[in-house]
């Protein structure tokens, strides 16, 4: 399992990638990983050594899959925190040793690791045989896709752990085999996108999983549950009245609040602003009429029916969060 990961399709055939896929120049390995990853330092565990790099990537909506190594042992640190990027590096061959809290653990084939850069320090070491399948994963990708199926933006009770997860035979391998088999056999037309935008889903609510599991932190009976009443029943009156677009103040004086008490609660329990709560909904409803209403109707008449005006700008936030236009959204629910 994933040992050609990136390399062979499905068929066994040798994928051809469009650019080199292996280097012995040090400015040319720091490109690509700043490129894929982030910009961080690395040193080689022996002075003077070359690089005999791997490097394949391949994109999954708005995750980066990576097939890398150094081919030389090295020591990785300072991790741009600016890049908002968490990173799931999974071991094919050789180890890695991690830093976690308090010291460190070792990972070898078909062990996972999963840090978010972005809210913690992080550093590793890689022997001269380590091989990776690794993802970067912009830290809002998760956190909206936690509010989605959970309801809640989890805190850094679970952003600041560093963990190691999976191991040979785990399910979390076979996604990723699954998602490595698929990825090089997409294309770029519209429901090539749309596959890749269901790997990313898939990458991203089993890794929350595994990351939450390892971590001892609930997604199930956490700050969902512990919400006070006024923010439970602000998102009742959101979701039912999504396409009316409820003022933020009108919501707190119906929930009986002030409308910095509403605020403060989401921020606390769901990790985002009344208002980004409400903008979600309005633009998952929209989708949803996307694919569903008369085939007569336009992309421009139904985004009039939820009062979008600045299509531009409506079109912007749409292809930010689903990974695709609202017309080719729009052409698949047609052909429906």
């Amino acid at each position: 399992m994933l040992h050609d990961a990136l390399l062979r399709d499905a068929g066994g055939r040798l994928i051809r990638h469009g650019s080199a896929t292996r280097s012995a120049d040090w400015d040319e390995v720091e490109a690509f990983c700043q490129s894929v990853y982030m910009p961080y330092r690395v040193r080689p565990l022996v002075r003077f050594s070359r690089p005999d790099a791997t490097m394949i990537s391949a994109r999954a909506g708005r995750l980066t899959m990576t097939r890398f190594s150094y081919g030389t042992g090295i020591h990785l640190d300072q991790f741009d925190p600016q890049a908002g990027n968490i990173l799931v590096l999974n071991t094919l061959q050789g180890a890695l040793d991690h830093q976690t809290d308090g010291g460190s653990v070792a990972a070898g084939a078909g062990d996972s690791f999963v840090v978010d850069c972005s809210r913690t320090e992080y550093w590793l070491e890689g022997n001269p045989d380590h091989m990776q399948l690794n993802l970067t994963i912009p830290h809002q990708v998760i956190a909206e896709t936690a509010e989605r199926w959970f309801g809640f933006v989890p805190d850094d009770g679970l952003w600041t752990r560093r963990v190691k997860f999976g191991g040979p035979g785990s399910t979390w391998l076979s996604l990723l085999d699954y998602a490595a088999r698929t990825l090089v056999q997409a294309g770029s037309g519209a429901s090539d996108a749309a596959m890749a935008r269901h790997i990313e889903e898939m990458l991203c609510v089993e890794l929350l999983r595994q990351w939450a599991g390892a971590a001892g932190f609930s997604l199930q009976n956490g700050a969902r549950c512990a919400a006070p009443g006024y923010v439970r029943r602000a998102e009742e009156i959101m979701e039912a009245e999504a396409r009316e677009a409820p003022s933020i103040g009108d919501v707190a004086r119906r929930v009986g609040v002030s409308a910095r008490t509403l605020s403060g609660g989401f921020s606390r329990f769901r990790g985002l602003s009344p208002r980004a709560f409400l903008a979600a909904r309005r633009l998952e409803g929209f989708r949803r009429d996307l694919e569903t209403r008369p085939e007569e109707e336009t992309v421009t008449a139904i985004a009039s029916t939820w009062g979008f005006s600045n299509f531009g700008a409506l079109a912007g936030r749409y292809r930010e969060r689903f990974g695709e236009m609202p017309s080719q959204t729009r052409a698949r629910g047609a052909r429906r």
